[in-house]
C-alpha cells in the first residue's frame, strides 16, 4: 500500500502483519469496514488461515480466535476487530485469559459503527443517527481481565508493538486509534458525504426544501431507490395451510 497522510493508516498495519506473521498464522475477524484493509492488503498463502463470517455477523472475531488457538496452540492467532464489533463479544476475554491463550487482538478504534455510518452518509448525507460509540479504555478493559495491552496512535511504531504482542504469554490487546474519516481504503467519510450531498441537492432544490434541515423528512429520491421493501406476498390463510402432522399430512 502507498503511504497515507493519516497518523495511523490501517493499510500500514496490515502491511506489518504481512511482513511479520508466519505463513500459517490464523487471522480472524467479524464484520465491518475495517475488514476491507485485511482483504485488500494481507496475502493469504495457505488454506484455513482466515476465520470470518459469511453472513455479516459482528462479534465473530474474538470467539473465533479463541477456538483457533485452542485447536492450534502452536500457531500465531491474530484477531482483527472494529471497536463496535469487539464490544459485542469482548466478555470472552475472560475465557481466553482463563485458558492462557496467547492471542493478539487488534482493535480498530474509530468511535463509530463504520459500515452503518457509511451507508447513512451515502443515503442521507450529514444526518447520522445512532452510529457514534462511547467506548471504554480498551487497554484498561483488557488489563481488567489480566491481559496486557497498549494504545497506538501512529503506524510508525507499530512494528515494535507487534513484537511485544506476539511475545506475550497470555494474550495482548492493541488499541489502534484510527481517524473516523478513514472509512474505506479509498474513500473518506467527507468524500462520501460530499458526493451524496451533490446527488441530493438538485432534488431538494426542485422541491423547495433545505435538504440539510433535520426537520425535513422527505425521501431522497435517487438515493432511496431500490431500498424500499418489495411488496409482501399474501400469506395463505391459516385455515387452508393447517398444521403439518408427524407424517407430513396437513391437519386442521
Amino acid at each position: 500500500p502507498a503511504p497515507s497522510d493519516v497518523a495511523l493508516d490501517p493499510a500500514q498495519i496490515i502491511r506489518a502483519l504481512r511482513k511479520r506473521l508466519d505463513a500459517d498464522a490464523i487471522l480472524t475477524h467479524g464484520a465491518g469496514n475495517y475488514t476491507a484493509w485485511a482483504h485488500r492488503y494481507y496475502r493469504f498463502t495457505r488454506p484455513r488461515t482466515l476465520l470470518a463470517p459469511t453472513s455479516g455477523a459482528m462479534g465473530y472475531g474474538v470467539p473465533a480466535a479463541i477456538a483457533a488457538k485452542i485447536a492450534h496452540p502452536d500457531r500465531q492467532v491474530v484477531c482483527l476487530a472494529g471497536d463496535g464489533c469487539f464490544m459485542m463479544t469482548s466478555q470472552e476475554l475472560a475465557t481466553a485469559r482463563r485458558l492462557d491463550l496467547a492471542i493478539v487482538y487488534l482493535v480498530f478504534d474509530t468511535g463509530l459503527y463504520g459500515t452503518i455510518r457509511m451507508h447513512q452518509e451515502q443515503q442521507d448525507p450529514g444526518r447520522p443517527i445512532g452510529t457514534d460509540l462511547c467506548n471504554p479504555d480498551f487497554v484498561a478493559y483488557a488489563r481488567a481481565f489480566g491481559i496486557a495491552g497498549e494504545r497506538v496512535t501512529s503506524h510508525a511504531g507499530f512494528g515494535d508493538v507487534l513484537e511485544r504482542a506476539l511475545a506475550a504469554p497470555a494474550g495482548y490487546l492493541i488499541d489502534l486509534v484510527v481517524d473516523p474519516e478513514t472509512i474505506t481504503p479509498r474513500k473518506t467519510l467527507a468524500a462520501l458525504r460530499r458526493a451524496a450531498d451533490e446527488a441530493v441537492r438538485p432534488q431538494a432544490v426542485q422541491r423547495g426544501l433545505d435538504h440539510r434541515d433535520p426537520s425535513v423528512v422527505e425521501p431522497r429520491a435517487e438515493l432511496v431507490q431500490g431500498l424500499q421493501h418489495p411488496p409482501r406476498r399474501k400469506h395463505r390463510q391459516a385455515s387452508k395451510l393447517g398444521t403439518l402432522g408427524v407424517n407430513g399430512e396437513h391437519s386442521d
